[in-house]
């Protein structure tokens, strides 16, 4: 099963593996504090892609098709994720304000095809 939080929520027993998926570190989070199982930043958004984006929700169609295209370079760590989440409990944990349009919900989109 596979579930998205923002890393600002509490964490909770229903969670199962905790995975977070920004390439940069979330701003007032503690590394100790954050009850990650694993940080996957080579799964998260170029650099370019990210801040090209902005968050601008004008942007979200073209946003996903673009990280689309990137995550097919990304196959083993995709499988990875799919395998996890088929047999435990898998939350991808985003920093994102916005919890409609975030890479988390691109990655979820995939993964449950």
């Amino acid at each position: 099963m596979l579930r998205i939080k923002r890393i600002y929520d509490l964490p909770s027993p229903d969670d199962g593996k905790r995975i977070l998926i920004d390439r940069l570190w979330p701003r007032g989070i503690k590394k100790a504090d954050a009850s990650i199982n694993e940080w996957m930043k080579d799964i998260a958004p170029s650099n370019e892609l990210r801040k090209w984006f902005a968050h601008d929700v004008s942007k979200w169609q073209e946003f996903k098709k673009r990280y689309k295209k990137e995550l097919k370079d990304k196959s083993e760590i995709l499988d990875k994720l799919k395998k996890e989440s088929e047999k435990n409990i898998v939350t991808l944990l985003f920093s994102a304000k916005d919890v409609t349009h975030n890479n988390a919900q691109v990655l979820r989109e995939i993964l449950e095809r």
